[in-house]
């Protein structure tokens, strides 16, 4: 039993069932034993792959595209460009280098944020960025930027936000809880009280018993401060997560540890817990907001954005075994049975303004 899940056994002992929510903050952030705090997850040796780490093309082309934003908003100076939930620092890394060779005054003139709540992981992209020429702060929260446009990445973000389920049990829907079985180990239970069906999505009466439907209160709260923020100063943002684009009942939430999938409260602060993004509602947010909010697949995007020619510039003069190493990147990050189609692109834009591939209004 890992330390957290002790704690865990020994916090619903005392008070009772926890929601997921709950459950999943303590899992990925506790301060002591949570998964981001303690370990390394990110790579081969980590638990999962990110799309910066498959291919420098990745960061090359988000990067463009914050670029022709920055153009289309009319070059605004001064300017933060800002990346969410960093990681390694690897997008940025490579953004950095793109930036400065699109635009050097842009590169120079710019103030570089790293939005991070993880310590252990600020002092990994401190080392990731290494010496580099350009001013780059780190932030906690995007309260903290600069007042002034901002135009902000978010890749795999939004999974990793704690979401609550709800599951149909009886006449009506109750709150799903992490409790204890007779044999002192974590279950999911249903929880006493009834579930305001105004939180449910429009089909939800249709579902049948056992059903689970998630909702995520906090991601919402997180794209509405930054829709706002982009509302009040200018700018533009970019999410790219797996999700869906449409909302819909289903249990989405999963462990991932060591590139394999396990039991979700089979090792608590061991294993990466996600779910999937409802695109649909954060683009809601966003367009509340006075904002465009514009939806692909990520194939779509890296493809309009011209991954396949990026490609062939890089393997131009590489040597075979390279070249194969290009395509198989391209075919992960784009291709329809692979990220290219689970993962989703959220553009954020101030309204009317058109940046490829997204046209004006979709």
């Amino acid at each position: 039993m890992t330390r957290l899940k002790t704690r865990i056994v020994d916090l619903i002992e005392a008070l009772g069932p926890i929601p997921i929510n709950e459950f999943m903050a303590l899992c990925l952030f506790d301060p002591a034993d949570g998964y981001y705090t303690t370990r390394e997850p990110f790579g081969v040796a980590g638990d999962f792959i990110t799309a910066p780490e498959i291919s420098q093309m990745f960061g090359e082309l988000v990067a463009v595209w914050m670029y022709q934003a920055w153009l289309a908003s009319g070059r605004p100076l001064p300017v933060t460009i800002a990346e969410i939930g960093p990681g390694r620092g690897t997008l940025m890394k490579d953004m950095l280098r793109t930036l400065s060779r699109l635009d050097p005054d842009l590169a120079n003139g710019a103030a570089f944020a790293m939005i991070e709540t993880s310590p252990r992981l600020t002092e990994v992209q401190k080392q990731t960025l290494g010496v580099t020429p350009f001013t780059v702060g780190w932030h906690e929260t995007i309260e903290t930027l600069p007042q002034q446009p901002l135009f902000i990445v978010g890749n795999e973000l939004f999974d990793a936000v704690p979401v609550r389920q709800f599951v149909r049990a009886g006449a009506g829907w109750r709150e799903r809880m992490v409790g204890l079985d007779n044999a002192n180990e974590l279950r999911f239970f249903a929880g006493a009280g009834s579930v305001d069906p105004a939180l449910l999505p429009a089909d939800a009466a249709e579902a049948p018993q056992g059903a689970i439907v998630e909702v995520a209160p906090a991601r919402t709260a997180l794209m509405a401060a930054i829709a706002e923020r982009i509302a009040r100063q200018g700018g533009a943002g970019l999410f790219l997560d797996y999700g869906h684009l449409q909302p819909g009942v289903g249990d989405t939430l999963q462990a991932l540890r060591s590139h394999n999938h396990e039991d979700v409260l089979a090792n608590p602060g061991e294993a990466d817990l996600t779910s999937h993004v409802d695109f649909a509602a954060l683009a809601t947010i966003v367009r509340t907001r006075g904002l465009d909010a514009h939806l692909s697949t990520q194939g779509d995007f890296l493809l309009g954005m011209g991954i396949l020619e990026r490609a062939g510039r890089l393997g131009a003069d590489a040597g075979q075994a390279a070249r194969d190493k290009i395509t198989e990147a391209v075919e992960r990050l784009a291709g329809p049975q692979a990220m290219g189609g689970l993962f989703k692109v959220l553009a954020v834009l101030p309204r009317g303004v058109a940046v490829r591939p997204f046209a004006e209004a979709d």
